[in-house]
């Protein structure tokens, strides 16, 4: 637990609002006025003060006073601003923990001249507390803060330390961005049951319930997929028909190309910022 202290939260979009619910949801933060979230929109801050009761501020000054820990939930576009504005203004004991993709552990403290930093990538799937989050720490983070670190990731799912922050470019592609593709691949599972003739209801439970099932036969038998692939494919089968087409059109290589290509724009994020 975080016992009473304060959270900061800079950017009250999405991914800061799920991180925000689970916090509240899972008990972690016991009371909603230990937390504040600082937005440019009155209309976003009056949102998430009646809904969840926590404060709000459209000043990121005023946001970090008396924080322990500062959350940094805004867009890589906007952060060198963010980054401006805040400079000397948080606390020295206090942790920050960043959620912006791309960018680095030395731009943030160089940024902020703080040195207590921790670098977080988590995916869309902490809204439902099944995220997976990597995440790596500056060396001036004590190891109070970096189990207040892995107190807030845990609310969220499952967390992934390392020593190496180059994991965290390749978390993104892989794990963030992956999100998305998932998504694709079921949007394009449920569409095909609706061309065959279910109705989009039993298309999308089918896709759900043969995916949700596949990827927990892996987790309990933690066999290769390509051991359980072949377990289901029978020469000249059903199965061995559709892998065919599958392979022929190149789904291998789309989607290692796709990663590679979120790869890349992450690390350019980080370039640019």
């Amino acid at each position: 637990m975080l016992g009473d202290l304060q959270i900061a939260f800079i950017g009250g979009g999405t991914m800061g609002e799920m991180i925000m619910t689970r916090l509240l949801s899972t008990k972690i933060v016991s009371k909603p006025d230990l937390i504040i979230v600082s937005d440019p929109l009155d209309a976003r801050c009056l949102h998430l003060e009646e809904k969840y009761g926590i404060r709000t501020t459209t000043s990121n000054i005023e946001a970090v006073k008396g924080a322990s820990v500062v959350i940094l939930a805004v867009k890589p576009q906007v952060l060198g601003s963010v980054m401006a504005m805040l400079k000397d203004k948080i606390s020295p004991e206090a942790l920050v923990i960043s959620i912006v993709g791309g960018v680095s552990i030395a731009s943030l403290c160089q940024g902020l001249n703080h040195a207590a930093v921790v670098r977080t990538m988590p995916n869309i799937a902490v809204q439902v507390g099944h995220g997976t989050t990597v995440w790596s720490a500056s060396s001036s983070v004590t190891e109070i803060q970096r189990s207040h670190t892995q107190v807030i990731l845990q609310a969220l799912g499952k967390e992934f330390v390392t020593q190496s922050e180059h994991y965290l470019d390749m978390s993104t592609a892989l794990s963030s961005a992956g999100t998305g593709f998932v998504f694709l691949y079921i949007e394009a599972m449920i569409d095909a049951g609706v061309q065959m003739g279910l109705t989009r209801t039993q298309a999308q439970e089918l896709t759900l319930h043969t995916i949700a099932g596949s990827v927990e036969l892996m987790f309990q038998t933690d066999e290769h997929p390509a051991v359980l692939r072949n377990k289901v494919t029978s020469p000249g089968g059903v199965t061995a028909a559709g892998l065919y087409e599958l392979e022929k059109g190149g789904m291998r290589t789309v989607i290692s190309n796709a990663v590679l290509a979120a790869l890349s724009r992450t690390q350019q994020i980080g370039d640019i910022s």
